[in-house]
């Protein structure tokens, strides 16, 4: 196989290839046949259909062990840890809470203005709608509303055919996608795509109808369930309840005694599961960078390139090992990852070998010849505050996270 350069990547998004694509199988970390367990969506089912799949005649059961928007999160905070760890840079707006986290011990009702729980910074890779985010929007730039400062200002004017500013606030939004729906156009906000496409499947799924897990959280000092208690407004043990009070609760209630459980989500057997991952170039190739007013050819092809070379980053680095998805559904790749260049149609695709350390030299090269165009990529974040309001609706919130009773299985 060929290793993947910004030469290959930048002749690839300047010529006619529709897309990169991995495609490999996966197989439960305790060896084939263990069971795994998917997520479960309103109802608390799998969500399961049957697909037609290479080598079987006939349609197969198959659950979805982890959706696109899962697989992006993943990648997403996989850039995050390389950038903690110094291994990347990139653009990032970041929202600082630190002067608001608790120094010490800190009253129940947030005395002093200080939050309950620590929060800390949260960045443009944190946050579920990127940078239209709500977070974002209610947090200021130098005392200012983010969306109403001039940084922010800029995200009115965004599209594919000017998407400078998110090149150099947030280039992530442009490979797994944009919607900005809650800023002050609504929900005829700017829209990008999702260039990065991912998901993995369980295929030839197999359960048992109607069989239900089931088993008991032991109790180490055997609190029995006889003995009737009250519980304070966190949910924590209060006193004894005298014989015949009345409005006492059980020991349970207050997650105390062995607890047994039931639930109808018992996992899952799986012939293999497999990740699909997909980049498309054709998406990518559609985004116009004008510097200055003025759209460049060079300008585009080089920021298309770091767009490229930053998507594969993100997905070799979350994937290359194994695949952790929840508890119960750790995945090990039968082989490493291998990307394959769809270029010309009736021909072989291309296949590239691309590593978690090569992967960030191709994004290095990308960015330095991306620079030399007269594009902008801030290596250090644009820092937020958030507003009094937004800190006012944490603190709060997390009281009242704090005095909700835990729930008993």
């Amino acid at each position: 196989m060929d290793q993947l350069t910004v030469d290959v990547l930048r002749s690839a998004i300047q010529g006619q290839a529709a897309a990169f694509r991995c495609r490999r199988r996966l197989q439960p970390a305790g060896g084939s046949g263990d069971k795994v367990f998917p997520p479960t969506f309103a109802g608390a089912v799998y969500a399961i259909e049957r697909r037609r799949v290479p080598g079987k005649d006939e349609p197969v059961n198959c659950v979805l062990l982890d959706s696109v928007q899962s697989q992006a999160n993943r990648m997403e905070l996989a850039l995050q840890e390389a950038v903690d760890a110094g291994r990347i840079k990139l653009p990032l707006v970041v929202v600082d809470f630190s002067d608001y986290d608790p120094t010490g011990d800190v009253d129940a009702d947030g005395a002093a203005g200080r939050l309950i729980d620590k929060v800390g910074r949260i960045t443009s890779l944190q946050v579920p709608h990127r940078l239209a985010d709500a977070i974002l929007r209610d947090s200021e730039l130098d005392g200012t509303r983010f969306r109403k400062s001039d940084r922010g200002k800029a995200l009115n004017s965004v599209n594919a055919q000017n998407a400078t500013p998110l090149f150099e606030l947030c280039p992530t939004a442009l490979i797994f996608g944009m919607w900005d729906s809650t800023g002050p156009k609504g929900g005829l906000g700017p829209k990008f795509e999702r260039a990065m496409v991912s998901e993995i499947v369980g295929i030839g799924a197999q359960w048992e109808e109607g069989y239900r897990n089931r088993g008991v959280r032991r109790d180490p000092l055997e609190i029995s369930k006889n003995v009737p208690v009250f519980g304070d407004e966190y949910g924590a043990l209060q006193r004894i309840a005298e014989p015949g009070e009345k409005k006492a609760i059980r020991p349970s209630e207050i997650n105390h005694s062995s607890v047994p459980f039931e639930s109808p989500n018992s996992g899952v057997t799986v012939e293999y599961a497999e990740q699909t991952t997909t980049l498309s170039l054709i998406c990518l190739r559609r985004l116009r960078f004008p510097l200055s007013g003025k759209t460049d050819p060079e300008v585009d092809a080089a920021a298309q390139t770091v767009l490229a070379a930053l998507g594969l980053t993100a997905a070799t680095l979350a994937f290359e090992a194994g695949t952790d998805l929840r508890s119960r559904c750790l995945l090990w790749p039968d082989g490493p990852m291998v990307w394959e260049l769809l270029d010309r149609p009736g021909e072989e695709p291309r296949r590239f070998s691309l590593a978690g350390d090569a992967a960030v030299g191709l994004l290095r090269g990308a960015v330095e010849a991306a620079r030399q165009t007269g594009l902008e990529w801030p290596e250090e974040p644009l820092v937020l505050k958030p507003s009094e309001e937004l800190v006012k609706l944490v603190r709060l919130s997390q009281l009242e996270n704090a005095r909700k009773p835990a729930e008993v299985a």
